[in-house]
C-alpha cells in the first residue's frame, strides 16, 4: 500500500447530499487531531454557521455532524497533510474525486478556495473566479469558494452565502 492509498482524514460523505466540500488536503493540525478545519482561527465553522448551512457553529470536534445538514466533506490530497505549497503534483487524485463525486451524487460540490479547483480542473489559479462554475462533474453543480485559511489574506465571504443560497432554495 503505497501512502496515496492511505486517508490523513476519512471522507465524511453520504450519498445525495445538498453539498460536498473540498478542501485541498488537510492541514498540519487537521491531520494531528483527526478533525476538519482544525486550526484555529479558520473561518470554516463560523462561515458555514453564518451563512446559515449549520444551525449552530460547530466545533472540528463535530465535524461527523454536517451529514445532518446534508454537508459531506473531502480533499483532492487525500493521502497527504500539509500547507498548499509544500503539496506536491502525485498528491493530487483528480480521478478519485470525480468517481466520488459521481457515486455519491450530492447536487453541489464546493471547492474551498481556488487552489484546490485549479488541481482539479489542471489549469492556472488565475483562470478561476469565484461562484457558480459553468462546469459540472457528472450532474453535480459546481461553485468555488474563497479559501477559508486563517492564511488567506484576501477573504470575502461572498461565494458563500451564494452556496448558502443555493444550497437552501434548491430542492432534492
Amino acid at each position: 500500500m503505497n501512502a496515496q492509498d492511505i486517508a490523513v482524514l476519512p471522507d465524511l460523505l453520504a450519498n445525495n447530499l445538498n453539498v460536498v466540500i473540498v478542501g485541498t488536503a488537510a492541514g498540519p493540525i487537521s491531520a494531528r487531531q483527526g478533525h476538519y478545519y482544525a486550526r484555529p482561527g479558520n473561518r470554516f465553522w463560523r462561515t458555514l454557521h453564518e451563512v446559515g448551512l449549520t444551525p449552530t457553529e460547530l466545533r472540528p470536534s463535530d465535524y461527523a455532524k454536517l451529514l445532518d445538514y446534508g454537508i459531506g466533506l473531502t480533499d483532492l490530497a487525500k493521502g497527504a497533510f500539509g500547507v498548499d505549497r509544500d503539496l506536491k503534483a502525485e498528491d493530487f487524485d483528480r480521478m478519485r474525486l470525480r468517481s466520488v463525486l459521481k457515486t455519491r451524487s450530492p447536487r453541489l460540490v464546493a471547492f474551498n478556495g481556488k487552489t484546490a479547483a485549479a488541481r482539479y480542473f489542471d489549469v492556472p489559479t488565475k483562470q478561476i473566479s469565484y461562484g457558480r462554475q459553468s462546469d459540472t462533474i457528472g450532474r453535480t453543480i459546481v461553485y468555488i469558494c474563497c479559501s477559508i485559511s486563517p492564511a488567506n489574506g484576501h477573504w470575502s465571504r461572498q461565494a458563500w452565502e451564494e452556496l448558502a443560497a443555493c444550497v437552501l432554495n434548491t430542492p432534492i
